[in-house]
């Protein structure tokens, strides 16, 4: 937050939305940053506080990213360190005053979700008049599998690479790799270097800004609304 401490004392009397965005250094292949997660949900909140007037906290730089962490660049905490200090976070906001929280990730990884549920909810029990919504871009983004992307898109492949296009077109690298995920979910544990041999998911190729511009602006919308219902003023 870029206020002062009297200017945001003043802020609170409107019972302001604050916005919480939470990334993950992880390896997004050849092509894009390792803080790509952080860079769309930065990017994210900011447009959803300007339209809903609300604050936008620092980010949480850092998530848990265990299917990654053996591609080069990738720090994943455990469970409970990230459940741990989003929810000291959390809590600090709810001691200051805060009251409607979206905690936004870019960052989808099932367990990595489950401590930022997890650390809101204990929050909320700590501070009974505290408000949060947790959820993860991506939850919008991939509605759009099956109509803008293959059905089988995913981690750093066709949408993902078109939306940093979009959102940060300095950052992407020149290569499109094409990666095909055969690590089954009812098998435990990561996949192994055959099932799954660069940090993409799908084919990269036909990636554009404009397929960019409008995943964003889906995302936009369905988050807009999805606030709206949740955390009204």
């Amino acid at each position: 937050m870029d206020l002062d401490s009297r200017t945001f004392e003043r802020a609170l009397a409107a019972n302001p939305l604050v916005l919480l965005p939470v990334g993950a250094l992880e390896a997004h292949g050849p092509h894009l940053p390792l803080g790509a997660d952080q860079i769309q949900a930065e990017a994210t909140a900011d447009a959803v506080a300007e339209r809903l007037d609300a604050l936008v906290a620092p980010s949480v730089a850092y998530g848990s990213a265990p299917a990654a962490r053996r591609f080069p660049g990738t720090v994943s905490l455990s469970i409970a360190e990230l459940e741990t200090h989003v929810g000291g976070v959390l809590r600090e906001l709810a001691r200051g005053g805060v009251r409607r929280i979206v905690v936004l990730s870019g960052h989808g990884e099932r367990g990595h979700m489950a401590a930022l549920r997890e650390a809101g909810d204990g929050a909320m029990r700590a501070y009974p008049g505290l408000r949060v919504v947790v959820l993860c871009d991506y939850e919008f983004v991939y509605e759009l599998r099956g109509t803008e992307a293959p059905a089988t898109d995913g981690h750093a492949g066709l949408l993902e690479t078109s939306r940093l296009l979009a959102l940060a077109p300095e950052r992407v690298g020149p290569q499109r790799p094409s990666v095909v995920y055969r690590h089954s979910p009812f098998v435990p544990g990561s996949a192994s270097e055959a099932d799954w041999p660069e940090s993409v998911i799908g084919d990269t190729g036909p990636a554009s800004p404009e397929l960019g511009r409008r995943v964003q602006a889906h995302v936009l919308d369905r988050l807009v609304e999805t606030v709206r219902s949740l955390l009204p003023p």
